[in-house]
């Protein structure tokens, strides 16, 4: 009897449409950046402040993964960015085909940069390449300080974390610098920024990485 490893096939055909993405991508010269994180950590307000933020002569595309609704996306609508919603109808995560399926219709040529908002989980994303740059991982203080060796996978594969919420420190229970330690533990090439996407605390060094990361895009 012949044994299949369903789960290693579908993870290496997911890769394989993922370089597809990567080269697509390369080819258009845009820089694309994979937000994941757990419901409510603020991926669409960190969105929405930079959109604000960036300078005019950047162009975003965003792609919005959720498991249904277009709320997140019509909010990033209303800054002025174009884009598409996938809805999984139940899927905790986006794939590469959802995404080579959602930039199909898309002018990717004409964008600097696409910010893939993925489903709210800090499990299923980690798994799954894209054929993006960089992957982003959110935290909010007021998840809890327990995240980074709870969900290390995530950390692990991680280009940068993202601590938002810091305006609301003084009001939770929250060891910034613990967070900050197991992250290095995890990866420690996994840059860590402190910010609040809503009030903007933060944002300049947030914005200031993204232009690091256009230019070594330009680069290349």
């Amino acid at each position: 009897m012949t044994k299949v490893d369903v789960q290693k096939r579908i993870l290496d055909e997911n890769d394989r449409l993922a370089l597809e993405n990567r080269r697509a991508f390369a080819e258009a010269g845009v820089l694309v950046l994979n937000l994941i994180s757990s419901p409510g950590s603020g991926k669409t307000t960190l969105l929405e402040s930079t959109l604000e933020r960036l300078p005019e002569n950047v162009r975003v595309l965003v792609i919005e993964g959720d498991v249904s609704t277009e709320r997140d996306l019509d909010r990033v609508k209303a800054r002025g960015a174009h884009g598409v919603q996938i809805n999984t109808g139940g899927g905790c995560h986006l794939s590469a085909k959802m995404v080579a399926e959602a930039v199909s219709g898309l002018d990717i040529e004409s964008a600097d940069l696409i910010f893939i908002e993925n489903v709210g989980n800090l499990i299923c994303p980690s798994t799954y390449d894209l054929g993006e740059d960089a992957k982003v991982v959110l935290l909010a203080t007021t998840e809890g300080d327990d995240k980074p060796m709870k969900y290390p996978a995530i950390f692990h594969e991680a280009t940068l974390a993202v601590l938002n919420k810091i305006d609301l420190l003084p009001h939770v229970t929250y060891d910034v610098a613990k967070v900050e330690r197991e992250i290095e533990v995890l990866n420690p090439d996994c840059e860590v920024l402190r910010l609040s996407a809503l009030g903007g605390d933060g944002m300049d060094g947030w914005l200031d990485w993204i232009a690091a990361r256009l230019e070594e895009k330009r680069r290349k």
